[in-house]
């Protein structure tokens, strides 16, 4: 009986190489997406924060007394103590629990989250800005408010902002408070 058809020499090699090489073809072009995702995710991560919310943003202190840390940790020594319950606080980055702050003053540090409340609220700057019955340089002067007077953003549109500043509400513009983006419109 003659002998089976034998595979030329080489052939078999030959038909492993081609499937290995269209292997080899679907790998690199899945690392190279993989890797390309890698890289939009390091180029959008300080835009987004563990949380998902986009950093930086600004919230407010809730308690009275709040610890400001060199770290984010109880670990780390405080560096502050802030005394104002409601101070506007920009959040420039997390890790875990802890939120990285800054103040209207340039003062940055570590505070726990249960430390910050999503109220917002702005600080006044220096240079006594009036406080006005609406969001016009000529309308009615309710108040002139003095530096480190801490309200409540109730809207911004614009250059103005609505704020109620120790039981009043008025309009100021928002050159002249600390605690909202020069564009951010809030409802």
């Amino acid at each position: 009986m003659p002998p089976c058809h034998k595979p030329a020499p080489g052939a078999v090699g030959t038909i492993e190489t081609a499937r290995q090489t269209k292997y080899n073809d679907i790998m690199r072009a899945m690392m190279t997406k993989a890797a390309g995702c890698v890289l939009l995710l390091a180029a959008i991560q300080p835009l987004l924060a563990e949380t998902g919310l986009p950093l930086p943003r600004f919230a407010s202190l809730k308690a009275e007394k709040v610890y400001l840390r060199t770290g984010p940790g109880q670990r780390y020594p405080v560096d502050w103590i802030f005394l104002r319950r409601g101070l506007p606080v920009e959040i420039v980055s997390e890790f875990e629990h802890w939120r990285r702050i800054r103040d209207w003053q340039g003062t940055e540090g570590w505070i726990h989250r249960a430390m910050l409340s999503g109220r917002r609220t702005v600080i006044v700057k220096p240079g006594l800005p009036i406080l006005r019955s609406e969001p016009d340089p000529s309308a009615l002067v309710i108040a002139r408010v003095e530096e480190s007077v801490i309200g409540r953003v109730l809207e911004c549109a614009g250059e103005w902002c609505r704020l109620e500043l120790a039981e009043r509400r008025g309009w100021m513009r928002r050159v002249h408070i600390w605690g909202i983006r020069p564009k951010e419109v809030v409802n």
